[in-house]
Protein backbone atom coordinates (compact mmCIF):
# COMPACT_ATOMS: atom_id res chain seq x y z
CA UNK A 1 0.00 0.00 0.00
CA UNK A 2 1.24 3.49 -0.72
CA UNK A 3 1.57 5.33 2.09
CA UNK A 4 2.20 8.75 0.35
CA UNK A 5 -1.01 7.81 -1.62
CA UNK A 6 -2.72 7.46 2.03
CA UNK A 7 -1.34 10.54 3.18
CA UNK A 8 -2.05 12.59 0.07
CA UNK A 9 -6.51 11.44 0.17
CA UNK A 10 -6.01 12.89 4.12
CA UNK A 11 -4.42 15.89 3.26
CA UNK A 12 -7.25 16.46 0.77
CA UNK A 13 -9.92 16.49 3.08
CA UNK A 14 -7.80 18.23 5.47
CA UNK A 15 -7.78 21.13 3.07
CA UNK A 16 -11.41 20.91 2.05
CA UNK A 17 -12.16 21.25 5.80
CA UNK A 18 -10.16 23.96 6.28
CA UNK A 19 -12.09 25.76 3.12
CA UNK A 20 -15.43 25.88 4.85
CA UNK A 21 -16.54 29.38 4.52
CA UNK A 22 -16.58 30.79 8.13
CA UNK A 23 -19.36 33.70 7.32
CA UNK A 24 -22.36 34.93 9.49
CA UNK A 25 -24.15 32.16 7.97
CA UNK A 26 -23.24 29.83 10.53
CA UNK A 27 -24.58 32.45 12.96
CA UNK A 28 -27.77 32.74 11.50
CA UNK A 29 -28.59 29.04 11.01
CA UNK A 30 -27.85 28.62 14.75
CA UNK A 31 -29.60 31.66 15.80
CA UNK A 32 -32.86 30.10 13.43
CA UNK A 33 -32.69 26.73 15.03
CA UNK A 34 -32.72 28.49 18.20
CA UNK A 35 -35.59 30.38 17.70
CA UNK A 36 -37.89 27.82 16.19
CA UNK A 37 -36.62 24.82 18.91
CA UNK A 38 -36.36 26.31 22.03
CA UNK A 39 -38.34 29.66 21.79
CA UNK A 40 -41.33 28.36 19.54
CA UNK A 41 -40.97 24.75 21.28
CA UNK A 42 -40.61 23.19 16.83
CA UNK A 43 -38.11 21.09 16.20
CA UNK A 44 -35.46 20.61 13.24
CA UNK A 45 -36.53 18.68 10.38
CA UNK A 46 -33.30 17.46 8.27
CA UNK A 47 -33.39 15.99 5.01
CA UNK A 48 -31.22 14.49 2.26
CA UNK A 49 -30.82 12.16 -0.30
CA UNK A 50 -28.34 9.20 -0.55
CA UNK A 51 -24.96 10.16 1.23
CA UNK A 52 -26.26 13.82 1.92
CA UNK A 53 -29.28 11.86 3.79
CA UNK A 54 -26.85 9.79 5.71
CA UNK A 55 -24.92 13.17 7.23
CA UNK A 56 -28.67 15.02 7.94
CA UNK A 57 -29.75 11.79 9.96
CA UNK A 58 -26.45 11.66 11.89
CA UNK A 59 -27.17 15.63 12.18
CA UNK A 60 -30.74 15.10 13.58
CA UNK A 61 -29.52 12.16 16.00
CA UNK A 62 -26.94 14.48 17.26
CA UNK A 63 -28.71 17.42 17.57
CA UNK A 64 -31.47 15.30 19.76
CA UNK A 65 -28.88 14.00 21.97
CA UNK A 66 -27.63 17.21 22.75
CA UNK A 67 -30.92 18.86 23.90
CA UNK A 68 -32.17 20.54 20.26
CA UNK A 69 -35.33 18.12 19.10
CA UNK A 70 -34.44 17.04 15.52
CA UNK A 71 -35.96 14.12 13.73
CA UNK A 72 -34.52 12.64 9.80
CA UNK A 73 -37.23 13.08 7.43
CA UNK A 74 -36.34 11.19 4.11
CA UNK A 75 -37.77 13.48 0.89
CA UNK A 76 -39.36 10.39 -0.32
CA UNK A 77 -41.27 8.52 2.03
CA UNK A 78 -42.86 12.86 2.65
CA UNK A 79 -44.21 11.97 -0.38
CA UNK A 80 -45.75 9.22 1.01
CA UNK A 81 -47.78 10.56 4.04
CA UNK A 82 -44.36 11.17 6.27
CA UNK A 83 -44.69 15.14 5.20
CA UNK A 84 -47.24 15.33 8.58
CA UNK A 85 -44.24 14.84 10.74
CA UNK A 86 -43.62 18.68 10.23
CA UNK A 87 -45.06 21.02 12.32
CA UNK A 88 -45.58 24.85 11.58
CA UNK A 89 -43.37 25.84 14.12
CA UNK A 90 -40.20 23.96 12.99
CA UNK A 91 -37.10 24.87 10.88
CA UNK A 92 -36.18 22.42 7.90
CA UNK A 93 -32.69 21.91 7.20
CA UNK A 94 -31.90 20.50 3.38
CA UNK A 95 -28.78 18.41 2.35
CA UNK A 96 -27.91 18.53 -1.27
CA UNK A 97 -24.68 18.70 -2.02
CA UNK A 98 -25.69 19.63 -5.50
CA UNK A 99 -27.90 22.27 -4.44
CA UNK A 100 -30.45 20.63 -6.85
CA UNK A 101 -31.47 17.66 -6.20
CA UNK A 102 -35.12 16.42 -7.31
CA UNK A 103 -36.45 15.11 -4.39
CA UNK A 104 -35.52 17.88 -1.55
CA UNK A 105 -36.75 20.36 -4.40
CA UNK A 106 -39.93 18.60 -4.16
CA UNK A 107 -39.69 18.46 -0.45
CA UNK A 108 -39.48 22.14 -0.62
CA UNK A 109 -42.80 22.62 -2.62
CA UNK A 110 -44.58 20.34 -0.57
CA UNK A 111 -43.55 22.08 2.94
CA UNK A 112 -44.83 25.02 1.53
CA UNK A 113 -48.33 24.20 0.42
CA UNK A 114 -48.79 23.15 3.73
CA UNK A 115 -46.71 25.94 5.97
CA UNK A 116 -46.03 28.56 3.20
CA UNK A 117 -44.55 30.58 6.21
CA UNK A 118 -41.94 28.13 7.27
CA UNK A 119 -38.17 28.91 8.06
CA UNK A 120 -35.76 26.82 5.88
CA UNK A 121 -31.70 26.33 5.94
CA UNK A 122 -29.90 24.58 3.39
CA UNK A 123 -26.70 23.21 3.79
CA UNK A 124 -24.93 22.97 0.00
CA UNK A 125 -21.64 22.64 -1.91
CA UNK A 126 -23.40 24.67 -4.32
CA UNK A 127 -24.60 28.59 -3.86
CA UNK A 128 -26.07 28.58 -7.04
CA UNK A 129 -28.08 25.72 -7.16
CA UNK A 130 -32.29 25.64 -7.12
CA UNK A 131 -31.82 25.75 -3.08
CA UNK A 132 -30.71 29.35 -3.27
CA UNK A 133 -34.26 29.99 -4.21
CA UNK A 134 -36.12 29.61 -0.94
CA UNK A 135 -33.69 29.46 1.73
CA UNK A 136 -33.67 31.49 4.44
CA UNK A 137 -30.37 31.08 5.67
CA UNK A 138 -28.27 29.02 3.04
CA UNK A 139 -24.74 27.35 4.62
CA UNK A 140 -21.87 26.38 1.92
CA UNK A 141 -19.53 23.29 1.97
CA UNK A 142 -16.75 25.13 -0.14
CA UNK A 143 -17.29 23.42 -3.10
CA UNK A 144 -14.55 20.84 -2.14
CA UNK A 145 -13.36 18.53 -5.03
CA UNK A 146 -14.15 14.82 -4.16
CA UNK A 147 -11.31 13.09 -3.22
CA UNK A 148 -12.60 9.85 -5.14
CA UNK A 149 -10.30 9.31 -8.11
CA UNK A 150 -13.70 9.43 -10.74
CA UNK A 151 -14.81 12.89 -8.90
CA UNK A 152 -18.00 11.62 -8.65
CA UNK A 153 -18.22 9.48 -4.77
CA UNK A 154 -19.18 11.75 -2.39
CA UNK A 155 -16.66 12.19 -0.39
CA UNK A 156 -14.67 14.94 0.50
CA UNK A 157 -18.43 16.81 0.49
CA UNK A 158 -19.75 14.45 2.87
CA UNK A 159 -16.81 15.16 5.25
CA UNK A 160 -17.25 18.90 5.46
CA UNK A 161 -21.50 18.21 5.28
CA UNK A 162 -20.38 16.25 8.35
CA UNK A 163 -17.88 19.20 9.86
CA UNK A 164 -20.65 21.79 9.58
CA UNK A 165 -22.74 19.75 11.09
CA UNK A 166 -20.65 19.42 14.31
CA UNK A 167 -20.17 23.20 14.28
CA UNK A 168 -24.09 23.51 14.21
CA UNK A 169 -24.15 21.20 17.82
CA UNK A 170 -21.34 22.73 19.39
CA UNK A 171 -22.87 25.75 18.76
CA UNK A 172 -26.40 24.72 19.96
CA UNK A 173 -25.02 23.20 23.26
CA UNK A 174 -23.48 26.39 23.79
CA UNK A 175 -26.25 28.58 23.16
CA UNK A 176 -28.62 26.54 25.11
CA UNK A 177 -25.63 26.16 27.97
CA UNK A 178 -26.11 22.30 27.83
CA UNK A 179 -24.55 20.41 30.98
CA UNK A 180 -23.24 16.78 31.52
CA UNK A 181 -26.37 16.55 33.58
CA UNK A 182 -28.30 17.00 30.27
CA UNK A 183 -26.60 14.97 28.56
CA UNK A 184 -27.43 12.32 30.60
CA UNK A 185 -31.28 12.35 31.10
CA UNK A 186 -30.98 11.61 27.38
CA UNK A 187 -28.49 8.80 27.45
CA UNK A 188 -29.66 5.70 29.97
CA UNK A 189 -27.93 3.07 28.08
CA UNK A 190 -24.05 2.47 26.89
CA UNK A 191 -20.54 3.76 27.63
CA UNK A 192 -21.27 7.57 27.35
CA UNK A 193 -24.38 6.98 29.20
CA UNK A 194 -22.34 6.06 32.44
CA UNK A 195 -19.21 8.57 31.38
CA UNK A 196 -22.21 11.50 31.67
CA UNK A 197 -22.80 9.96 35.18
CA UNK A 198 -19.45 9.40 36.44
CA UNK A 199 -17.83 12.18 38.67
Amino acid sequence: MNQDRIKQIIEGEIRAIRNIPVNETIGQAVDLIYEQVHVRNGKVVISGMGKAGQIGHNIATTLSSTGTSAVFLHPSEAQHGDLGIVQSNDVMLLVSNSGKTREIIELEFLVKQLFPDIKIIGLTGNPEGDMVRFCDVLLHTGSPQEVCPLGLTPTTSTTVMTVIGDVLVVLMMEKIRFTKEDYARRHHSGYLGYKSRSS
